[in-house]
């Protein structure tokens, strides 16, 4: 944690959730307005599709609702995509932009994550930008050299604390069951911490830095108790209520 820093949870369902899923996001929500919320604040990305009913459902609700994606261009002949005022209007406050399976698998490049960031501010989104070594890069000992291209690369000039999370997900831990250990995740967000503080000064060091890589309810405390990680992005324990408000517990304690 960082004194003066509110946390942020950020829960990312990925491809999964219809609306037989608003119950999850109810109890979520319900659970997040309680006591438990004034200590940080909750946001889950859920697909586009649920979006618009999810925003009505929760009904002003302590709870963020964000989108996975947006486009970097405002409209278009872009078949499939979707934009950053779409998403808006649809009631998304934030837009995780490049994330690590954006970046692989449709090799969206840190220019592109630096357009769509600016699309995001475009429509008054806040932007959670995600950026992580891949397991050959961690071998190779580039993590800091891949770290820094990709906050160079994917900020653009104008980030501040109110328009961009950063969320650090190495790859290799994503989706595997896999955890950084925390003198490496205390190392790494210190790194980043400092780079984005020399970039973009008191903005950077007031920027929330998230830890994302298989955070679940049994590794929560740990990951969330370690200097400089001011909340969580996380994929699968995001998807059940009892997952998800047993991570934010552990505010209680901290």
């Amino acid at each position: 944690m960082t004194p003066n820093i509110r946390p942020l949870i950020a829960g990312n369902w990925k491809m999964n959730g219809t609306s037989e899923s608003l119950g999850e996001l109810r109890a979520i929500a319900a659970g997040v307005s309680s006591d438990l919320g004034r200590l940080f604040e909750a946001l889950i990305c859920v697909p586009a599709t649920l979006l618009s009913r999810s925003f009505d459902a929760l009904d002003g609700e302590n709870l963020l609702l964000g989108g996975q994606n947006c486009h970097f261009d405002d409209y278009g002949p872009y078949t499939g995509d979707i934009s950053a005022f779409m998403l808006k209007e649809a009631g998304a406050s934030h837009v995780i932009i490049g994330h690590s399976e954006r970046r692989t698998v449709y090799q969206e490049s840190d220019a592109i994550v630096c357009a769509k960031v600016q699309a995001a501010w475009r429509a008054g989104l806040i932007a959670l930008v995600c950026i992580g070594e891949t397991l050959e890069e961690r071998k190779s000992n580039k993590v800091f050299d891949v770290l820094t291209r990709q906050l160079e690369g994917s900020l653009p000039d104008g980030a501040t604390a109110e328009n961009v999370i950063i969320a650090y997900e190495p790859v290799w831990a994503i989706g595997t069951g896999n955890t950084a250990t925390s003198a490496d995740i205390a190392e790494i967000h210190a790194f980043i911490h400092d780079k984005v503080r020399s970039r973009f000064g008191d903005n950077g060091s007031k920027m929330r830095l998230l830890y994302g890589g298989s955070v679940k309810p049994s590794n929560a405390f740990e990951l969330l108790s370690t200097a400089h990680v001011n909340g969580a992005l996380i994929g699968g324990a995001s998807l059940k209520a009892i997952d998800f408000l047993t991570i934010c517990d552990v505010y209680r304690k901290l």
